[in-house]
């Protein structure tokens, strides 16, 4: 590019048109390097300015450009150039991708003792699970910032000293003084601004009410930090709504916030390695982050989280991912590397039940946050919404004075936010809103809102379409509070299902935890809806996601780690997942929300959370970063790369295969094959945890339909002397099917331990369609009914 514009134009004219080029079409590039060469911080930035300046006609140029120097726990750096340099820096050897910075968004009390995890004295008088363990352990969450004053964050009783491995810190800011802010419970807080001001502008301090700092001006970043690892708070609720006491899953660990999420949740990625570099050099046992990727998924070598998170990961670190907020339809499940833990979202067994009465004679039952009596007119959509479309665009321009709208989603069709904001520009007293009963879950409204399902919302449509008056009278009722609630767990109608995009034979989402209307701290300067027109304040806010389940599982990670600190984040996650369970509080299967229909693995992952017999899983399925070297293979990764990425022992075999190789071989808690035209074999080892050396585990076997899976030991033997032992799978495809997902499991018992790990099979042997049952019978290997 340069020696083109020399011949063309001279050497003072190029530089200025060059600059100038630069400026103009340039954008936040990361330039990913792998390990670091030197363990000199300075001395790797003083590399990566070199290697950045080589596209650059002058040092000072390239010194501008650089944005972030990845120099602590991994190689890179990002930098604004445009496509040509970066080009240029990807063809160079010592560099393993470059690819444009993107912006990632986040995925937005009771839930504790629907899991078992409650503060009372069991019953041989020993402590509390959650007040017995954390103190040593250090939670990294990357998200919207804190609000410090929250009494979650306050210090908790007898908090012995910050751990002496810490080497973080918390940064002054605007409205944070780190000498009023920081303390024994929030031991650090950094933020990160300069992909996302490079990406979007400069920071609008006075009309968006965000902070140059650590502090959360959106309400998000407290929310999730809460949930993991806020103190116990003895009288929380929202308005007199999910009274009780509060505190994260992991009451006594520490918090580090890693401001990375700006405005209205927007991430850069530039942003987010830059927080996993300080953070993995900082100290912390565990990262929670709850924001992905747009789709498409791109491969784990152009993604920020899926670097940083291995990283982490050789580090001992466990990283804990949102799964996404785009479901039900399947694939859509984001954070999908391996060696993170992507987490989905369910419901927990607490309802807001609200009576409706019509014309004090027909009653209904919704749910709502509604925190008075109503007395009005309950009119349809028609009156104020062109096609009885409860939207903005269609509003009539007419005053709904003392009226309650009736609403249906099916009428557009239109969401309930959309719905909400009209009827509240309309000057409505409430709104009723019918949708699926699969799609609905509670929410904070800028508006009285009742959600009914809709054959509740038929019977009231054709009550009112019947009025003789037009005037139907409508009384609603303020909102209760009430637990033990049936079904529950319900797997949330918005959480984004598997198979991986990208990785179809490696289970995702891994675990499911509750994530629907979660009580958690809230600062009390952000109105519960985060709107100008809610003047409310609250200390505790309801929030719904895959956002609010991630920070769940996070706390009970840092309850392990403090319980197993030799337990790498591979044997962490395997305790997690191999005690999940998959049946509600009834004994039946798990629901998918939004079909109504039982779960399945791609819904769920190995099952619902179950803190408890997490701490003894008995068996554990253990993996280090060598590991994961055939994962990276499939992915595109040269060997030469490969040794640049992972810490690797000596004697490792490092060379990809050939051809690609199934990733169902990973020594992963579950077991995925996504494409069984024949017979295959897959190996597991697992290792004995328990504190009972010497046992005894037998397999029994629930096969996906139409595959004959058999399990060869079926008996596994341990000892103080073989404390690890490996089992072979066969699957054979006993059918002929394209395209379709079955589904079982493999379960290990010893009569006090339960390991199960999800079993899911897609058999694909009709491969032509346009073949023969003969033929079909043929790659079958055995007869076909009807020959």
């Amino acid at each position: 590019m340069t020696s083109g514009y020399h011949s063309f134009l001279g050497l003072a004219f190029m530089s200025l048109c060059y600059i100038q080029i630069v400026s103009s079409t340039s954008d936040v590039y990361i330039v990913y390097l792998g390990l670091k060469d030197v363990q000199d911080p300075i001395l790797t930035s003083d590399y990566h300015l070199d290697l950045l300046s080589g596209v650059f006609q002058r040092k000072e140029d390239a010194t501008r450009s650089m944005v972030y120097s990845y120099k602590h726990s991994f190689s890179g750096f990002s930098a604004k150039i445009n496509s040509t340099q970066a080009a240029t820096l990807a063809g160079m050897q010592q560099v393993i991708s470059v690819f444009k910075s993107r912006t990632l968004r986040l995925h937005t009390t009771r839930s504790w003792d629907f899991m078992g995890l409650n503060l009372n004295p069991t019953a041989d008088n020993s402590n509390p699970l959650q007040l017995t363990h954390g103190d040593n352990t250090i939670v990294g969450l990357f998200d919207t910032g804190i609000w410090p004053e929250s009494k979650s964050f306050h210090e908790e009783p007898n908090m012995h000293p910050i751990p002496r491995t810490w080497k973080g810190k918390c940064v002054s800011g605007q409205n944070f003084n780190p000498k009023t802010a920081c303390n024994l419970k929030l031991v650090g807080a950094r933020y990160y601004l300069k992909g996302y001001e490079l990406e979007h502008g400069p920071l609008n301090t006075s009309e968006t009410s965000e902070y140059r700092s650590p502090r959360d001006a959106n309400g998000h970043g407290t929310h999730t930090a809460s949930t993991a690892v806020g103190s116990t708070v003895k009288t929380a609720s929202f308005f007199g709504f999910g009274q009780g006491m509060a505190r994260g899953g992991a009451p006594r660990a520490r918090l580090a916030v890693y401001k990375v999420c700006w405005g209205d949740g927007r991430c850069s990625e530039a942003d987010i390695l830059a927080a996993f570099d300080e953070a993995i050099n900082d100290g912390v046992n565990v990262i929670s982050a709850s924001f992905g990727s747009p789709l498409p998924l791109l491969p784990f070598y152009n993604s920020s989280n899926d670097i940083g998170s291995f990283h982490a990961m050789e580090k001992g670190i466990s990283v804990i991912f949102s799964a996404g907020n785009s479901g039900p339809n399947p694939s859509f499940v984001q954070n999908v590397a391996p060696w993170s833990t992507c987490v989905g979202a369910s419901s927990i067994d607490r309802n807001f039940p609200t009576r409706i009465v019509l014309d004090n004679c027909l009653s209904f039952v919704g749910e709502s946050f509604n925190t008075k009596h109503i007395d009005a007119n309950l009119v349809g959509a028609r009156k104020y919404f062109r096609g009885g479309i409860c939207s903005i665009d269609m509003w009539r321009n007419r005053s709904a004075v003392g009226a309650v709208i009736l609403c249906f989603s099916t009428q557009g069709p239109v969401a309930i936010e959309d719905a909400e904001v009209a009827a509240w520009i309309a000057n409505a007293a409430g709104l009723i809103f019918v949708d699926s009963p699969t799609r609905q879950y509670v929410d904070v409204d800028i508006i009285p809102t009742v959600r009914i399902d809709m054959i509740q919302g038929s019977k009231l449509y054709s009550y009112l379409s019947q009025s003789i008056t037009n005037h139907t009278k409508v009384r609603i009722f303020p909102s209760k509070t009430v637990i033990k609630q049936s079904p529950a767990p319900v797997v949330a109608d918005f959480s984004s299902r598997g198979p991986s995009a990208i990785s179809p034979d490696i289970l995702k989402p891994d675990i499911s935890a509750p994530g629907i209307s979660i009580l958690a701290a809230w600062p009390p300067g952000i109105s519960p809806t985060r709107t100008d027109v809610d003047q409310r304040s609250t200390e505790w806010n309801f929030q719904s996601g895959t956002s609010m389940s991630c920070p769940h599982v996070s706390g009970v990670v840092a309850l392990l780690k403090s319980a197993h600190p030799d337990w790498s984040p591979a044997a962490i996650k395997s305790a997690l997942m191999t005690t999940a369970y998959n049946k509600d509080k009834n004994y039946d299967t798990i629901l998918s929300g939004g079909t109504n229909e039982e779960s399945s693995p791609f819904d769920i992952g190995a099952g619902h959370l179950n803190p408890l017999k997490a701490m003894d899983p008995g068996l554990v399925y253990d993996m280090n970063a060598d590991d994961y070297i055939l994962v990276l293979c499939n992915n595109g990764y040269t060997k030469d790369q490969i040794k640049r990425i992972v810490s690797l022992h000596p004697g490792t075999n490092v060379n990809c295969p050939q051809e690609h190789t199934t990733n169902a071989n990973l020594n992963y808690p579950s077991i995925t094959v996504s494409n069984l035209q024949s017979t295959m074999t897959i190996k597991r080892t697992v290792r004995n945890v328990s504190y009972k050396k010497t046992s005894i585990y037998f397999a029994s076997i629930v096969s996906p339909h139409g595959v004959e899976v058999t399990v060869w030991p079926r008996i596994l033997f341990f000892s103080y002397f073989s404390d690890e032992s490996s089992y072979y799978v066969t699957l054979k495809p006993q059918k002929l099917s394209q395209g379709r997902y079955d589904y079982g499991e493999i379960v290990w018992s010893d009569g006090f331990h339960t390991v199960r790990s999800p079993l899911v099979a897609c058999v694909n042997t009709a491969t032509d369609l346009g073949s023969t049952i003969d033929e079909y019978s043929q790659v079958l290997d055995q007869p076909v009914a009807g020959d």
